[in-house]
């Protein structure tokens, strides 16, 4: 009897399944995402193609619900707790300034104003040692507050828990002896990390979120209880592992990135199928662009990141993102065309999407150019309204003083122009040679702009992998379960001992064995990755290290240096290096299928089905159109063309040529016209 492994993403304007049976290829389906009750658009997209959900054995979900109520400001009012005499750290944040000239800087707004900061006596020393204990007594008009004004998240953050949280387990005990009801976020169990304003700034996005989280989740595992799934939940991590709801629940802040992480783990794993260690992953939908890079086959990750000026500390997939993607929409800014950040969504979408949108977008110029086709999405299921489109791009066009087609060539440009920005922002201002990557473009628009943006790079070879649209979706089922955990440890590297080492991570291994047998994986199955932050003496902030089961301390300060002239240009071998922390993840493998291949009949002389007139850099050229599933491995063709599949238009403009890989991927490499 035929099992299913499910993978779900909600995007901004389509909900992606992606489905792999245990005795057929990977499949997906694609539907609208139903923004007022987002578990809908993923129930319905499961039962358009599994009828009988008890038939699902696994299922994991990449979800941006925390994230959207944290960009819309829709989260729960946080009360934030903090030592006597530090509750304004949280409130004054860091005397830093990103954007130094900006003359029109302001701080970010802090998602807890100072009058919902409260403070309790109780003192810890950085040892551990009880200075103070804590007050009790402070705690009641705490608790009166949060009753009487009907607040339902908590913050704890108090002074030296990250090494010694005695004090913050105290204040749980009490609040949830008071207040049952209400979701209670310690800063300890969030960022076991030093820096207090960082720790705090964690500790409170996750209780802004949790609430929130928490009903989605709810409500998605008890719909799909009720259809008949009882395979339970996992979900998407930013770590790029994957946990259980019911862990997620507790901590939605690992959760914010999931849906975007997704994309660098199918990035990761292709780079190892494709023997490409070094890829450059754009992913390109309808209200946004997300970038990531794998380097030497694995995910680029990071130890914090921001989130509009407020930092998390937490295991991440280095994502960047801008809000650019097909349903960006064009505007006149005193007669100067822009494009996005504004956003058409899903409703009322692109003006050829026939909801009642005006507006051109990025979409709505592939279509008015021919390069999209009017049944070119989803399989020709949903057709596009191209009168729509041309009244909206002629519209703005008049208005511009512009030729028509120029004009939806410029929207195309100006999109392309920020998304290479921002590929330039993590390849040329790193120090990395994008010339040396391959662009793997997914997504449900990025394939469109691929080879566009590979030439703004310099770019030679693009790769578009089977089911772009879904890409995202399909690296979910590729990852396995993660719990990640980390000890403070300063030290200098010289009086640090391997033995002493040992120790603190064999008090790791036992968290982190602990908190997967917990979640259903057999102790056999788990793996463990060690590292360590480190720093030369006197510097801020760390590199981390992945260290081998040796820990030999010669060879982890080696590394160090390596690393950093590596990220930075520069190392001083002869410096004195100190470590900050001590990281472990435990990795609990999951079963997976043995994924069966596709397999295309015929040559591919059925490929091309037809084509149209479309432009390219300001001529209109007749341009073959080809179906994806009609072309074998090996198949080879020379642009211009389009192809076409149910989950993304591939464009290949005049100087490109395409070949099918091993793998079904589409490989697309420049010539010297292009």
């Amino acid at each position: 009897m035929t099992k299913y492994h499910v993978s779900a993403d909600i995007g901004g304007t389509f909900t992606d399944i992606v489905i792999e049976p245990s005795d057929a290829p990977v499949f997906v389906n694609k539907v609208p995402t139903t923004r007022e009750n987002p578990a809908l658009g993923v129930i319905n997209g499961i039962k358009d193609v599994i009828p009988d959900l008890a038939d699902v054995e696994y299922f994991v979900h990449g979800t941006t619900v925390g994230l959207n109520a944290f960009l819309e400001r829709r989260g729960e009012r946080v009360l934030l707790i903090a030592s006597s005499g530090a509750g304004d750290s949280y409130v004054i944040a860091r005397g830093n300034r990103d954007a130094l000239y900006d003359l029109r800087y302001t701080k970010p707004d802090q998602l807890v104003p100072r009058r919902d900061v409260h403070e309790v006596r109780g003192r810890l020393a950085w040892d551990g040692r009880e200075i103070e204990p804590l007050n009790e007594e402070d705690f009641a008009p705490i608790i009166d507050k949060v009753r009487n004004e009907g607040i339902n998240a908590v913050a704890v953050c108090l002074l030296h828990s990250y090494a010694y949280p005695s004090h913050e387990l105290q204040a749980r005990q009490i609040l949830r002896t008071a207040l049952p009801d209400v979701s209670i976020s310690l800063s300890h169990e969030v960022a076991r990390e030093w820096r207090e304003y960082e720790r705090s700034s964690s500790a409170v996005m996750n209780a802004y979120v949790a609430p929130v989280v928490e009903r989605y989740l709810l409500s998605l595992q008890e719909q799909l209880l009720e259809r008949g799934m009882t395979s339970g939940v996992h979900i998407m991590q930013s770590s790029g592992g994957v946990t259980t709801a019911d862990t997620a629940r507790e901590k939605p802040v690992f959760t914010l990135l999931s849906g975007p992480v997704g994309g660098s783990i199918s990035g990761a794993a292709l780079a190892k199928r494709t023997n490409r260690p070094n890829l450059l992953c754009v992913d390109m939908g309808g209200t946004s662009f997300d970038l990531s890079l794998v380097v030497d086959g694995e995910a680029n990750t990071a130890l914090e990141t921001e989130l509009e000026g407020l930092p998390l500390l937490m295991s991440i997939v280095d994502i960047r993102t801008i809000g650019t993607g097909g349903g960006s929409v064009a505007w006149l800014d005193d007669g100067a065309v822009r494009v996005g950040p504004r956003s058409a969504g899903s409703v009322p979408g692109p003006a050829c999407y026939g909801n009642g949108g005006t507006e051109p977008t990025v979409t709505d110029a592939n279509l008015y150019l021919r390069r999209l086709g009017a049944q070119s999405l989803l399989s020709g299921e949903m057709s596009l309204d191209v009168d729509a489109t041309n009244m909206a791009i002629e519209g703005l066009a008049a208005e511009a003083g512009m030729d028509a087609t120029a004009f939806a060539e410029g929207i195309l440009a100006i999109s392309n122009a920020a998304m290479a920005d921002a590929m330039r922002t993590i390849t040329v201002s790193e120090g990395v040679d994008p010339r040396e990557f391959t662009l793997v473009a997914f997504g449900g628009a990025g394939p469109m702009a691929a080879v566009f943006l590979a030439e703004e790079l310099d770019i030679r070879e693009v790769l578009i992998p089977r089911f772009p649209g879904t890409f995202s979706a399909w690296g979910m089922l590729q990852t396995d379960l993660r719990h990640d955990r980390t000890a403070s440890y300063f030290r200098p590297a010289a009086d640090a001992s391997a033995d002493e080492l040992g120790e603190l991570f064999a008090r790791l291994e036992e968290e982190g064995r602990e908190a997967v047998i917990q979640e259903g994986i057999d102790a056999s199955a788990i793996a463990y990755a060690r590292s360590a932050d480190m720093r030369y003496s006197g510097q801020e902030y760390t590199i981390n290290i992945a260290m081998s089961d040796d820990l030999n301390i010669d060879d982890l300060s080696a590394d160090f240096h390596k690393v950093h002239e590596q990220r930075h240009g520069h190392a001083s071998p002869g410096a004195p290096i100190e470590f900050v922390n001590l990281r472990l993840a435990a990795i609990g493998e999951l079963n997976k299928y043995d994924e069966q291949k596709v397999v295309v009949d015929g040559d591919g002389s059925d490929a091309t089905i037809g084509d149209r007139v479309a432009v390219f850099r300001g001529k209109e050229l007749s341009t073959p159109i080809l179906r994806r599933d009609r072309m074998p491995i090996g198949f080879s063709f020379t642009g211009p063309a389009i192809i076409e599949e149910q989950s993304a238009t591939t464009i290949i403009p005049d100087g490109w040529t395409l070949t099918v890989d091993d793998d079904s991927n589409l490989l697309l490499t420049r010539g010297v016209e292009a």
